[in-house]
């Protein structure tokens, strides 16, 4: 294992996280590229992407900041390769982002999920992170699957 596995993302890792996205069942795998297009063009002010590689790359974190605001990103992904769920990789991975962006100034992390019953574990995760649930928007995803918005103070 390397010392730090946690290192921003290549175009050689696009296939493993299109597994990741799609293993998760998080978003069309197919639209990555363009999700990627401003990381790969250097855009680390407005898009980044991180991954957990350990000789595979088990994990990914997408992140941005919101617009109109003074020091606030949203995680929009976070994808563990469920093989690998319960080893701490998602929270080296979450701290990581966080270290990141606190020593950029960053004052504000906001997560989104969803309040479906399956996402309980979702929700427990940031929960134990420390994450505080700042609101809920009820249907926003679709006929009874809230939003549910986390932030954490960096």
């Amino acid at each position: 294992m390397q010392n730090n596995p946690i290192r921003p993302l290549k175009r050689a890792d696009l296939e493993r996280v299109a597994f990741l996205v799609d293993v998760n069942e998080m978003f069309p795998s197919e639209m990555l590229p363009e999700m990627t297009s401003g990381h790969f063009a250097g855009e680390a002010d407005s898009h980044r992407w991180t991954v957990f590689d350990d000789g595979t790359v088990n994990a990914a974190a997408y992140y941005v900041p919101e617009p109109l605001t003074d020091g606030t990103w949203n995680v929009l992904m976070i994808a563990v390769d469920p093989a690998e769920h319960g080893r701490g990789i998602g929270e080296q991975l979450m701290r990581f982002v966080e270290r990141e962006l606190a020593n950029e100034g960053v004052r504000v992390l906001l997560v989104e999920t969803s309040g479906m019953p399956d996402f309980k574990r979702t929700r427990g995760f940031y929960d134990m992170l420390g994450y505080e649930r700042e609101a809920r928007i009820r249907e926003y995803y679709g006929r009874g699957d809230d939003k549910v918005i986390f932030r954490k103070e960096l």
